[in-house]
């Protein structure tokens, strides 16, 4: 991991970005993405504020640097109040933090398990957490990132494929998986609303299936990658649900880092939506074959139902990505999953 925080820095000193001495708040630091973010910005120099309830984050995640004196951790659900530099009488506070310059909207349970377990948990923290997030960068005056996703297009039609940021979506609004885009879409909606009302500097990307290192298996955390891995290093069935013709834009986290906090730094981005993904589609399938190829397993690929609603396709269009910010991703997927991989294998000894 150390090899892919300097790999990510090294990208973002090309363009003078870096985060010294900023105080930054991070909510969901101990989560997958959020965790890779708060080891990036405290490896430049950055103070970090990390809230988390481990709803979903980890506490290993984040244990290699809580004893970093420029980070602090905060236990708070993200979807009740929390006020900084002052008392509120109702509400959690942290009076001795009177200035914050960035907040970085990490927080969000996305599991498929959690999306037919706790929709209303799922609702909550990506409502009434945007919007208390959003309240705490408002009193701060601090810039706004919001994390969003490619859920937020539903399952597009072929003609909008690859899809580009101003397509508005094929989403069912009752469905199973409706508890986790539609909040998501409703966070977009509330940036706009305080860009409008408030103009506040925010930002917002749409974030297309990332994997690598400190992604979890298993229902609660689990996603496509890291089950095939942990399938595939015990010699066990690999699940693969429908005929795995599905399609998906898998990103290597440090490509997906490197377009968060350049999203972040730079000014053009404020109040543009933009996609940070893959643009080479890997099918399912192609996918389970390739991770049973790099683990050498003996694994046998079984086919399961296909949940209801699931995309067909994820394919994003980065021409934003790459006018705006001078991103696009650069890790090929056999080189990403390698590195998971090995990832994996350490974790498990």
């Amino acid at each position: 991991m150390d090899d892919d925080i300097s790999e990510i820095n090294n990208r973002l000193k090309k363009d003078n970005i870096s985060y010294k001495n900023k105080t930054i708040l991070v909510t969901g630091g101990a989560g997958f993405l959020g965790s890779w973010v708060c080891d990036v910005l405290l490896s430049q120099g950055a103070n970090v504020l990390c809230l988390d309830d481990f709803s979903s984050g980890l506490r290993e995640n984040i244990q290699d640097f809580e004893d970093n004196p420029n980070f602090r951790f905060i236990m708070h659900d993200i979807s009740l109040p929390i006020y900084f530099g002052k008392i509120h009488p109702h509400y959690a506070s942290i009076p001795e933090i009177t200035s914050i310059d960035i907040v970085m909207h990490m927080a969000s349970r996305a599991s498929p398990f959690e999306f037919r377990n706790s929709p209303i948990s799922i609702l909550k923290s990506n409502t009434f957490g945007t919007f208390n997030a959003l309240g705490i960068a408002n009193n701060h005056n601090a810039t706004f990132f919001y994390s969003s996703t490619s859920e937020v297009y539903g399952n597009p039609p072929p003609e909008a494929v690859p899809t580009p940021e101003t397509y508005y979506g094929y989403v069912n609004p009752i469905g199973p998986r409706s508890c986790y885009d539609e909040a998501k879409r409703c966070g977009e909606a509330y940036i706009m609303a305080y860009i409008l009302e408030y103009n506040i500097d925010a930002h917002l990307i749409r974030i297309f299936n990332t994997y690598g290192p400190k992604i979890r298996s298993g229902n609660l955390f689990g996603r496509v990658v890291p089950n095939f891995i942990i399938q595939a290093l015990h010699d066990e069935d690999i699940t693969v649900f429908g005929d795995g013709k599905q399609t998906r834009s898998f990103t290597y986290i440090v490509d997906e880092i490197e377009g968060i906090l350049r999203d972040v730094a730079i000014p053009n981005a404020r109040g543009v939506v933009i996609n940070i993904g893959n643009n080479i589609e890997t099918s399912v399938l192609e996918l389970a074959k390739k991770i049973i190829e790099l683990t050498g397993s003996n694994s046998k690929i079984v086919h399961k139902k296909l949940p209801k609603d699931d995309p067909s396709r994820r394919k994003p269009v980065l021409k934003r990505a790459k006018k705006i910010l001078n991103w696009e991703p650069k890790i090929k997927l056999k080189e990403g999953l390698k590195r998971t991989i090995d990832w994996f294998k350490k974790s498990e000894n």
